[in-house]
């Protein structure tokens, strides 16, 4: 499924080098991704197999931060066993998985994070924050790294309720708790020089987006607040979202703020664009691609 899709791609925020970390593909149901938006609309952007599912990407971000190395969000990881691959069209092969293959291709050893920084706690944004080894024992995947998320979504991850369970695996979090790596921040934070998080609720109530910032130049890692650049309309809303409303006001205070600073825009599952920046001259979000 990631065929043709480098294992990483690099710019230059300011003096800052940021690379975009290509750890796999998912696939999951169009209308569920899109929510209220027709499907003759949605497809136009991103078409559908047969069974109804859109290649996603799990695109991370590795920050060359003036003071550490940060890595933001971290895919699907290498749990799960053949059904649940199978039923989220999960191709992620590597060494452990594609993601340490794509830190590798950036130049770095996974060794190296400093920090690893999740926007929130769903599989597929934080599953690679653990890992099983040889001897079938879940272990955290950087336990010489802090790992960074809001305080408030670790406690409404282990709430565990019927509508959020399938999302929040205890597996992905509960390692690094034992561990005692957690840093955690409550609303808007710098975690390192250079690095910031910024509350972006509405797919879950502690979602963050990140911002990274150098020399007067602002990129925003959007996570699921906008999670390919097909979402960019502000009504178009994914079904998984919690509180779509607060979702919306999200979108509505970010693109305000990225057309004012012309931020470079980073799309988590993207399958084709991994970033750019707002369109000034148009009269709806619209992106210009870098």
């Amino acid at each position: 499924m990631h065929e043709g899709l480098p294992l990483s791609r690099s710019t230059n925020v300011g003096s800052v080098r940021i690379h975009g970390i290509e750890a796999g593909v998912q696939q999951l149901d169009g209308g569920a991704m899109f929510g209220v938006v027709p499907k003759p609309l949605w497809e136009r952007r991103i078409p559908a197999d047969p069974r109804n599912r859109i290649p996603l990407a799990l695109r991370c971000l590795l920050v060359e931060a003036p003071n550490a190395l940060v890595l933001i969000d971290t895919g699907v990881g290498n749990k799960y066993d053949d059904k649940f691959g199978h039923i989220y069209g999960i191709s992620n092969r590597g060494d452990p998985t594609r993601l340490e293959d794509g830190i590798r291709h950036a130049g770095f050893d996974p060794s190296d994070v400093d920090i690893v920084l999740s926007t929130h706690l769903h599989f597929d944004h934080a599953g690679g924050n653990t890992w099983v080894d040889g001897q079938e024992r879940v272990r955290p995947a950087f336990p010489d790294a802090r790992y960074v998320v809001q305080r408030g979504e670790l406690d409404f991850a282990h709430s565990q309720n019927e509508r959020i369970r399938a999302s929040y695996l205890l597996e992905n979090i509960d390692p690094v708790t034992d561990a005692d790596l957690w840093d955690l921040v409550e609303g808007e934070a710098q975690v390192t020089e250079g690095v910031r998080v910024v509350p972006t609720p509405g797919h879950t109530p502690y979602h963050q987006s990140v911002l990274v910032e150098s020399d007067g130049e602002t990129a925003c890692y959007l996570a699921d607040v906008c999670p390919t650049s097909a979402h960019l309309p502000l009504p178009w809303i994914m079904g998984y979202d919690l509180e779509p409303l607060l979702t919306l006001e999200s979108k509505q205070r970010l693109w305000t703020r990225a057309l004012a600073e012309d931020w470079l825009l980073v799309f988590e599952h993207d399958p084709r664009v991994p970033w750019g920046r707002l369109d000034p001259d148009a009269d709806r979000p619209k992106l210009r691609e870098e």
